[in-house]
């Protein structure tokens, strides 16, 4: 059979036509390697610095000032807080508030005079890459210091790791894996449903019948909560039992936080689905969004390592809070209450995309 250059030709002419009509992939092929090369060239950084801290300084002494200062002055860690007691600053961590706390004793003089540890550092050690940025700090020497003291015979600090003793990666990848995996089904999910509808013929029957716009978008995201909810169990399950991932917070505000996180999820996907003509480009505007859901979400970077464009981008995906409020919840044993800021953004995020989608819904009946 004889290969006929001028039908091939033909043929290309008309997908690179084709192609060029199609703005969304279009888009896509000129935004997802640009985005990629952003978001690897700037917003990854494995060098952890400004990490917010808590000081607990129980002396009161010219010496404390001088080592709370040294401290600052190493730029991996920022002072976001200065609290009376230790219990204050566990709370702090806790809550999510800090990720650390430097404890000087009363007796901070009398221990440098001895060459002992001078104060402890606690830590949230569920990121295992934010508890070694602050370990480093454990040996900071004290040469420079215009005091009358022995250089300690070994650590300048103890570090007391919270939540994660030894260290373990499966400890912080797991709950984090839940966002990544559930961001990536839900809005997969739903981001195709009035573009099935449409390119399936039932779109016209829905419009005769008298439901809603709003109640379609409802009706549409109800059912794959279940599909969630079933994923949850499966992979914190087997987390547990496997990698042996602590669930130190209660069921109940794991199962609230969860449903948070699906629903805010499910209404990103129904908006792409009123934006989107093809169900092919709704599954590019799903990788579109799933990319920095992964790489800025704190999932795999932690968020203070970041540039602050990249965390302004990073505050407006439902992944990133959902991070804070499952690992909170999961490891630390905090409360939605205590997560208060990032409960309410989903919240609103979930109200907020229901709106957009039953308007641009109804927008296209019309």
């Amino acid at each position: 059979m004889m290969i006929a250059i001028a039908r091939m030709k033909a043929i290309m002419i008309k997908e690179i036509r084709q192609l060029s009509r199609d703005r969304i992939t279009f888009g896509m092929v000129v935004m997802i390697p640009l985005i990629q090369l952003l978001l690897f060239g700037f917003a990854i950084n494995t060098d952890v610095r400004n990490i917010p801290i808590a000081v607990v300084d129980q002396s009161q002494s010219a010496a404390g000032r001088v080592i709370t200062e040294s401290v600052r002055v190493t730029q991996v860690v920022e002072i976001t807080q200065r609290l009376a007691t230790p219990q204050e600053a566990e709370q702090a961590i806790q809550d999510g508030q800090v990720r650390a706390a430097l404890i000087l004793p009363p007796d901070l003089t009398q221990r440098m005079m001895q060459g002992r540890e001078i104060g402890q550092w606690i830590v949230d050690g569920s990121d295992t890459m934010i508890s070694h940025a602050i370990m480093s700090l454990q040996s900071m020497p004290l040469t420079d210091f215009d005091f009358d003291i022995r250089p300690p015979a070994q650590k300048t600090f103890e570090v007391a790791l919270f939540y994660n003793p030894t260290q373990r990666s499966a400890v912080n990848i797991v709950p984090g894996l839940l966002g990544v995996i559930l961001t990536m089904t839900m809005i997969l999910f739903t981001s195709a449903a009035i573009v099935r509808e449409r390119e399936r013929g039932n779109l016209e029957l829905l419009i005769t019948t008298p439901i809603h716009s709003m109640e379609l978008m409802v009706a549409k995201i109800v059912p794959y909560i279940f599909v969630g909810l079933i994923q949850v169990v499966i992979i914190l399950g087997l987390g547990h039992f496997i990698f042996g991932v602590p669930i130190n917070g209660a069921l109940s505000q794991i199962l609230f936080g969860t449903l948070l996180f699906i629903s805010a999820s499910l209404t990103l996907g129904l908006v792409i689905s009123t934006i989107a003509t093809t169900q092919l480009q709704a599954m590019q505007m799903t990788v579109f969004i799933l990319l920095p859901s992964i790489l800025l979400s704190g999932f795999m970077f932690p968020y203070e390592g970041m540039p602050i464009a990249a965390q302004w981008i990073s505050e407006v995906l439902p992944a990133t809070h959902f991070m804070r409020l499952i690992r909170g919840i999961v490891l630390r044993g905090a409360d939605l209450s205590d997560l208060w800021r990032d409960s309410l953004w989903l919240a609103g995020f979930t109200v907020l995309g229901l709106i957009v989608a039953s308007k641009r819904f109804k927008k296209s009946l019309d």
